[in-house]
């Protein structure tokens, strides 16, 4: 995998701690991971499958992960845990935007449960392109580099940045801001724990008592972070 600070990186939802002048390594749980992930490659599949073996009529069909693009989908109590988090918070606009970046499984349960949000969704895979208007081109490396009519439109960002540096995470709050209304967006983001300093000290994150997972079991310990406080939900701030 190329480094993302000389070329563009994929930006997807696995977690590789990365040094700021070394190339990515994957832990021992993602290189289990990346083996089952080979092993189901030598058999025949549909493009579209659905987490953990249950069938499509319960489960949400996602595009199957590619580990050559570093992708690892969250599994369905977090993404639908998250979904509603976001449905919650549209309640409190007329009109509201979310924008989901670099969290596909987030946004197809979004449109999944609540179809009649206006969600977009900013994402390097390009066979996300099949969502039409929903989807943008993003790729970290670039953060402000998006359509214009994406600025300061959206009162939910979430986002989940791809790697556990200092510099990826500050491209990808550059790109929180673009696409933020002032003041009253809430803004969440789901990464390692480790960057829980960067995190309050970028964009005045607090750690929340929910602990996201992914179907593929990952070595880094996620949280999630918000900018507003959830009360009760989200199991709450962590003191």
């Amino acid at each position: 995998m190329e480094s993302p600070t000389k070329s563009p990186t994929i930006c997807t939802d696995l977690r590789i701690e990365e040094e700021e002048d070394d190339p990515p390594l994957l832990s021992s749980h993602a290189l289990a991971a990346l083996k089952e992930f080979l092993a189901e490659q030598s058999q025949p599949s549909s493009e579209l499958h659905s987490e953990n073996g249950v069938s499509e009529d319960s489960q949400v069909a996602l595009v199957a992960e590619d580990w050559r693009l570093s992708q690892f989908w969250y599994d369905r109590d977090t993404a639908e845990t998250v979904a509603n988090e976001v449905l919650t918070l549209c309640q409190k606009f007329d009109s509201p935007r979310v924008a989901c970046v670099a969290c596909p499984t987030l946004y197809t349960y979004l449109k999944k449960i609540g179809p009649h949000v206006s969600v977009q969704l900013l994402e390097y895979d390009k066979r996300f392109s099949q969502h039409g208007s929903d989807f943008t081109f993003y790729d970290y490396n670039e953060p402000e580099e998006l359509p214009t009519e994406l600025k300061h439109d959206f009162q939910i960002v979430v986002a989940d940045p791809p790697y556990l540096s200092k510099e990826c995470l500050e491209k990808v709050t550059r790109t929180i801001s673009f696409l933020a209304k002032h003041r009253e967006s809430h803004l969440l983001l789901l990464t390692g724990e480790v960057q829980a300093e960067r995190a309050a000290e970028l964009m005045g994150f607090h750690l929340c008592g929910f602990r996201p997972r992914h179907s593929s079991k990952l070595g880094n310990e996620f949280r999630l972070f918000t900018n507003y406080n959830p009360g009760t939900r989200l199991g709450g701030w962590e003191q």
